[in-house]
């Protein structure tokens, strides 16, 4: 602990290091597709399939929700990344017990993974934690800030300050995961696990118009208890959102490219 903790106290030393030890590139490293989850039929992998498809990565769109099966294995692609959406990570619906249950493919596998909100909160069930509202009812729907612990310093040099989030619920850090990044009223926004998992309660892959859609059709969730009001979100975005799409990227390369070698 001594180690994070002298590298707590001097956070640049900590991004010099992280920068000149963790240099990624998307740029012809991902051959085979990346399995894309969705769950709603609507739904689209927003700024993260443009990155992807901007970097030459093709995109293997399925949504268990319509009916799409999930690949047994995936020896046919260069990792998966489960998306957000309507549903809760406790709900019993056959599709989404199913695909809990499907997740123990990458994590056995050890192929790159990652898990947006509800993707993230379905990682944390299937490791054994538990998904639950905050205990005041308090939800993160508008910008929040987040802060990257000495762990996720040392994976990733540029983290952002203040993120999107739309959710009422949050999950528990699985026992063995390592928690990247913290905030004040639900405590893991991001974590990893094992060599390739990695799991994050934020919404990175927010484009625009994915926010005009989602505070006009959920307008409601405007209304919880902490949400904040559609202006926000829009002021919020032209404030937060660069430092977010640099991290975006750079996170991206980490998990699914391949390392620059000087």
């Amino acid at each position: 602990m001594a180690y994070y903790d002298k590298r707590e106290r001097n956070a640049a030393e900590t991004v010099r290091h992280a920068a000149a030890e963790h240099r990624y590139s998307l740029e012809g490293a991902v051959e085979r597709p990346i399995l894309i989850v969705l769950h709603q039929e609507t739904s689209t992998p927003g700024r993260v399939g443009q990155m992807l498809e901007a970097h030459g990565v093709t995109l293997d769109i399925r949504r268990p929700v319509m009916g799409d099966p999930l690949p047994e294995t995936l020896e046919a692609h260069g990792g998966a990344i489960v998306f957000g959406g309507p549903p809760s990570a406790n709900d019993t619906d056959a599709h989404l017990v199913r695909e809990i249950d499907w997740l123990k493919v990458p994590l056995a596998e050890e192929r790159p993974f990652l898990g947006i909100c509800l993707g993230a909160q379905m990682l944390a069930k299937h490791l054994g934690a538990s998904v639950a509202s905050h205990p005041n009812g308090c939800a993160e729907v508008g910008y929040y800030p987040i802060r990257a612990t000495p762990e996720g310093r040392m994976l990733m040099p540029h983290w952002p300050d203040t993120v999107y989030q739309w959710h009422r619920e949050g999950f528990d850090l699985p026992h063995g995961a390592k928690r990247l990044a913290t905030g004040d009223w639900y405590p893991n926004q991001a974590f990893s696990y094992g060599k390739a998992a990695y799991g994050v309660q934020f919404h990175a892959e927010l484009t625009l118009a994915m926010m005009h859609r989602w505070t006009t059709r959920g307008h409601e969730r405007l209304k919880l208890p902490g949400a904040q009001g559609r202006r926000q979100h829009f002021d919020g975005r032209a404030i937060y959102d660069a430092p977010v799409r640099r991290w975006l990227e750079e996170f991206l390369a980490r998990i699914f490219g391949a390392r620059v070698e000087e």
